[in-house]
């Protein structure tokens, strides 16, 4: 078929017609499909069912003379700090590791950012405007946090390698209210792009007009490849410490994707100098982590090679589920000119770009044919994509079929946003 583009109206009068006709069809089937977040299915928990028993009593609960059932061990177990170094390329003493989400473990820097300062300087919320950079599309959450402390996001644009640092170097230099800057570096949320060695070269190398500026490294998907050839990410800190920055980033990470969502270990990665900082304060908040979770994690997975080895059968699970999304985009939209995606190598998500003005019509359409997506216009700060064109796939926690069914009708509905459209025209 042609581009819609090149069609005349009277074929886009008929095309649409007959794509109405498609949806009103496949809407009276029923659906009731979710594709709105990155939940791991039911067979990928499945995998980690031994986790649930792998500490079952006392005499287990006792590492090296120390029992794990009572307080203390305000930054977590060696063995698990020591997994978390191996599977990140740090030194274990640059591991601090928490509770059951990394996500929570961002909120909480902020939040001590903002009331306590970050190494000597003023408190952010006694500094004025504070502003945070934001490449863009990305991770909804990340700026649900921005807002929820007031701070003003300025997206960036995402290119095929990473951020436009570009854009980053010049606003990170020039104005002191730059205090940070979010990045999912490997298989980005929702594109699936790993950020190029240049570019973590270049983030390592910033020059802040800040002190206090710092790089937010959401190492989600370290560990999520989808084949066997999976992207290699520069890791950042000790390119931070080459370029004489050992204290511009904090790093994240947890096993939420790997073991247990609700069930996980989660990990803050930094300096020993940020670190110690961070502990001082945290002292007063809690009087350690879940030692237990921690240590039931260690015995399951052993080391980052037991990791490793579990994600190849998760990736059995999560690759048909891609290809399906994948090659059905392929199969219906392809060459039409109305959308463009990018098979991602690992993750979890895939970014679908519809003609500019169309996602919300997609996201409208599916909702009303009982098919759940994140909402059109979450990857950008503040919900607003400038070009209403984005769109973020997450396949994983549907079945086989249930993900081919909401697959059909997402491309029905983004042919039949796209001749809307340019009828409009």
């Amino acid at each position: 078929m042609a581009e819609y583009k090149n069609m005349s109206k009277a074929e886009l009068e008929a095309l649409k017609a007959e794509l109405e006709a498609k949806y009103k069809e496949q809407s009276a089937l029923g659906l009731n499909l979710d594709m709105s977040r990155g939940k791991p299915g039911a067979d990928q928990l499945d995998l980690c069912e031994g986790l649930l028993t792998a500490v079952s009593t006392s005499d287990e609960a006792v590492l090296n003379g120390t029992d794990l059932r009572n307080y203390g061990g305000l930054d977590g177990i060696a063995p698990m700090k020591a997994m978390f170094a191996e599977l990140l390329g740090v030194s274990a003493s640059e591991v601090l590791v928490g509770g059951n989400s990394s996500l929570n473990m961002m909120y909480d820097t902020i939040a001590r950012a903002m009331l306590f300062g970050i190494l000597g300087e003023k408190p952010w919320s006694q500094q004025g405007e504070i502003k945070f950079l934001c490449p863009s599309p990305g991770y909804d959450r990340h700026f649900a946090v921005c807002e929820a402390f007031g701070i003003k996001m300025i997206p960036v644009e995402m290119n095929h390698d990473g951020p436009d640092m570009d854009t980053v170097e010049k606003l990170v230099s020039t104005d002191a209210s730059v205090k940070g800057i979010w990045c999912v570096p490997k298989y980005s949320n929702p594109q699936g792009i790993t950020y190029a060695d240049e570019v973590v070269t270049r983030f390592a190398n910033l020059k802040p007009a800040a002190k206090d500026f710092r790089i937010f490294w959401d190492n989600a998907y370290c560990v999520h490849d989808l084949t066997d050839t999976p992207d290699q990410l520069k890791e950042i800190l000790s390119a931070c410490k080459e370029a004489g920055n050992p204290n511009m980033v904090f790093e994240f990470a947890s096993t939420s994707k790997i073991s247990f969502p609700g069930g996980g270990v989660a990990v803050m990665v930094a300096s020993e100098e940020n670190l110690d900082a961070v502990k001082k304060i945290i002292t007063f908040q809690t009087i350690g982590p879940d030692k237990i979770n921690q240590y039931r994690h260690v015995k399951y997975f052993k080391d980052a090679d037991g990791v490793h080895a579990h994600m190849k059968k998760q990736a059995a699970l999560l690759k048909p589920k891609f290809d399906i999304v994948c090659d059905t985009l392929e199969k219906e939209l392809s060459g039409l000119g109305i959308a463009s995606w990018v098979r991602p190598n690992g993750g979890y998500f895939v970014s679908l770009d519809v003609l500019p003005g169309c996602a919300k019509k997609v996201h409208a359409l599916l909702k009303d044919a009982n098919v759940v997506m994140t909402k059109a216009g979450a990857t950008y700060p503040y919900g607003v994509d400038p070009k209403d064109s984005n769109l973020r796939i997450a396949p994983t926690l549907p079945t086989v079929p249930e993900l081919a069914a909401a697959m059909n009708m997402l491309c029905l509905c983004v042919r039949l946003a796209a001749v809307s459209k340019l009828l409009e025209a």
